[in-house]
């Protein structure tokens, strides 16, 4: 494709139907109406014609593909955009003619595999690839841009299959972290997912319909079809590092977002629409049942362990049940495997026990077909986690790559795997069902031969699934969007001013004597000392400097010198390990600087040996800070950003006023601490009392049950940890309020 795409694309209207967009596929004309001609034999098809339903589009259009094309529809990979770096050390971008597309050859390595991939034409044409994942962060145009020209590479096909580009969140503040929230800062930007939580918990569901109208319209304005997001998962275990990333841990709240998020999104509660954009629930049957904190992303986390009776259905079930009412698009199963002998009995939705095989929720037919499918009723299609034929193929590592493939598809139902474009594997296991492949080589012990080949009929219903996503979103008719409508979508001011309005609504007054608001008569001329802490010391000093810019301009007048401030304002932005790999002991959540912790053993428990940890760099000056401030007569405010489900005892006791925000924009922040705005918000998330209510013993296990959200954890305390109120795990601060779930102080 020489020419730009979006210069170039030729509409086609149909009166009370819709638009025809090409660049240069043939049209069909039929009574008096349009049609794109998908198989290109110039003749009418009936999967041409876009009055009949996307699902019987689907299977009659799977049955008119090769079966190398039907194959690259089973994966999907990271891709790169010529204008934006791919990340690739030392990779030289080729552009292609249009200057849009890169078309040199990459040898590509990530966490997730390693491969040696083509140019986006030859992917296209050649490879047949159809599904990519975006983790880029261009802007509106530019994205609008590279998907126009992606589907006219992919008209210029035999058989027209549009190119479904996907993204994980992008409408959230927060840092990009690869595999999570890979862009940020240019399409509306709302707290993150926990401030939402907060948000809702204080001003009601509507904002919900807002923030996923926004995001319909702004994915859709650049042709952005599809999202891997939101998450299903509650937190029960404190220590697992994609918190951030939940709605908390209320599986009532978890399902109120989703039965107004989901459909908001996709334009309709009964599937995606035209207009919509597809959403994809991460991740079932939820994350959050961790042992101990360990994420899937590395082998000691490979375990999904259900220490308590029923605690799959009560807590962990319900968000995705809600996904499947609302007709979410697909639904992406974890890396995790359950543990039977590690976990108490669990039922599945008809109450009967349910089977925990030792497979990967992505192999795990019993999870898969049987619960999500015939119990939930979910009727989208499976899209596995990214890396599940590779690096975190728990459970069926003595299965090779052809198959995993097998299993995964033919076996447990999976449609979509994400990872490589491992085509070749997926060729390998077509043929060995039909070549006598396991007439010569042993099947691995524990699998049956028709579980680990794929079958043509395992093959079409993975397509048709793909297809019919793709069809009901309106792809086939019209794929291309106008860049220029793009950029005028995204800067909508409307939709900025309702994501700051959120921002502030997010903000938890968690404590306060009555030193905010910081009203004008109570800061006129006084000195005031401000401070950010982060566990970087380089990025505080940043920060710092930052805020006391903000902050000038005021009533009152900044000292960098706070033995002789009135007022502090303290900005606490703690860290803690990441997902990708393991820490060497338990994930710190203590607000600590060098604290000395336990390793842990390659079975995850303590050990001997110890080593330090810091997440939040000088917090130990609080404490100082806070007595030369007092000295003084004077008061400290402190805010604290809530990613994990911090230990707050190393700085509540020493401020006289906590505010919490969850990613929320520090302006937000300082609009409830000067009375700008009365905080509304409320604690999605219950923060824990100390060490001592996670302690892990000798064996393991854990004194709070990983697999319980903490509003619910005192039910399985020792009554040694329990308080005069029967309370053991929620924080407590000195003015005797616990920062447990829905926790949220006003200002009168």
């Amino acid at each position: 494709m020489a020419k730009k795409a979006s210069d170039h694309v030729k509409y086609y209207n149909n009166p009370d139907g819709p638009v025809i967009g090409t660049v240069s596929r043939n049209i069909i004309e039929r009574d008096g109406l349009y049609f794109k001609d998908l198989d290109g034999s110039g003749e009418y098809q009936p999967f041409d014609d876009w009055r009949l339903p996307a699902k019987e589009r689907a299977k009659a259009y799977v049955k008119v593909l090769s079966t190398d094309e039907k194959i690259a529809q089973l994966f999907i990979s990271d891709w790169r955009m010529g204008k934006y770096p791919c990340g690739v050390e030392g990779h030289q971008v080729v552009f292609d003619e249009s200057g849009i597309l890169d078309d040199a050859w990459v040898h590509g390595k990530n966490i997730f595999g390693e491969q040696h991939l083509p140019g986006t034409t030859e992917l296209i044409k050649d490879w047949f690839a159809r599904h990519l994942i975006l983790r880029a962060n261009p802007t509106p145009d530019d994205l609008a841009d590279w998907i126009n020209q992606l589907h006219a590479v992919a008209e210029e096909c035999p058989h027209f299959v549009p190119v479904q580009v996907v993204s994980n969140s992008r409408n959230e503040n927060g840092e990009t972290v690869f595999g999570m929230n890979d862009a940020a800062g240019v399409f509306a930007s709302w707290p993150g997912t926990l401030g939402i939580a907060a948000a809702v918990r204080g001003c009601g569901i509507g904002l919900v319909d807002d923030f996923a109208d926004c995001i319909r319209r702004e994915w859709d304005a650049a042709g952005l079809k599809k999202g891997y997001m939101y998450m299903a998962d509650i937190i029960s275990d404190p220590r697992w590092q994609r918190s951030y990333g939940t709605f908390g841990e209320d599986p009532k709240l978890v399902c109120e977002i989703f039965s107004h998020l989901i459909p908001g999104i996709q334009g309709s509660s009964h599937g995606v629409t035209a207009d919509g954009v597809a959403v994809t629930v991460k991740h079932f049957p939820g994350g959050g049942a961790r042992e101990n904190g360990f994420d899937p992303h590395y082998e000691m986390g490979q375990w999904n362990v259900y220490r308590t009776e029923g605690s799959l259905s009560k807590y962990h079930l319900p968000g995705f049940q809600t996904a499947a009412d609302c007709g979410a698009s697909s639904i992406m199963p974890y890396y995790a495997k359950p543990s039977k002998e590690k976990s108490a009995p669990q039922t599945d939705k008809d109450g009967n026990a349910m089977e925990l095989e030792p497979w990967g929720f992505a192999y795990n037919k019993p999870f898969i077909d049987g619960l999500l499918r015939r119990q939930m009723g979910f009727e989208g299609y499976i899209n596995s986690d990214t890396g599940i034929v590779h690096n975190m193929a728990w459970g069926v590592e003595m299965l090779d790559g052809p198959e995993r493939v097998g299993f995964a598809v033919n076996q447990a139902g999976v449609d979509l795997i994400s990872g490589l474009f491992d085509h070749q594997y997926g060729r390998e296991a077509y043929d060995r069902g039909r070549n006598g492949y396991y007439d010569t080589h042993a099947v691995p012990e524990g699998f049956k031969k028709e579980e680990l080949v794929l079958t043509e009929e395992a093959l079409d219903r993975a397509v048709s699934r793909t297809l019919t996503e793709l069809f009901a979103l309106g792809m086939f008719e019209n794929p291309y969007r106008d860049p220029k409508k793009a950029a005028q979508t995204v800067s909508d001011p409307r939709d900025w001013d309702h994501a700051m309005d959120v921002h502030r609504k997010s903000v938890v007054l968690l404590k306060n004597d009555g030193t905010l608001p910081l009203s004008r008569e109570k800061i006129k001329q006084k000195k005031v000392y401000a401070e950010c802490f982060y566990k970087d010391g380089e990025r505080a000093k940043k920060a710092t400097a930052k805020l006391r810019e903000d902050l000038k301009g005021g009533l009152f007048c900044l000292t960098e010198t706070y033995e002789e401030a009135d007022y502090a304002i303290l900005m606490l932005y703690p860290s803690s390990g990441e997902y990708f790999s393991a820490t060497k002991g338990y994930l710190e959540l203590d607000l600590c600087d060098e604290k000395q912790v336990f390793d842990v053993d390659t079975e995850g428990r303590p050990s001997g040996t110890t080593h330090l940890e810091t997440t939040l760099k000088g917090v130990k000056r609080i404490r100082k800070i806070a007595h030369a401030i007092h000295g003084n007569g004077g008061k400290v405010i402190g805010n604290l950003n809530i990613t994990l489900a911090w230990e707050v005892g190393s700085a509540e006791p020493y401020l006289d006023a906590l505010t919490a925000g969850f990613d929320t924009e520090q302006s937000a922040v300082l609009d409830v601490i000067f009375g700008r705005f009365a905080p509304v918000g409320k604690l999605p998330v219950t923060l824990p009392r100390g060490d001592e209510v996670l302690a892990v013993d000798q064996q393991g296990v854990c004194v709070s049950p990983n697999d319980v959200p903490g509003y619910d954890k005192d039910m399985y305390m020792p009554e040694s940890l329990k308080d005069e109120n029967g309370k053991a795990y929620a924080y407590r601060d000195t003015a005797g309020n616990y920062y447990e779930l829905n926790f949220g102080l006003c200002i009168i």
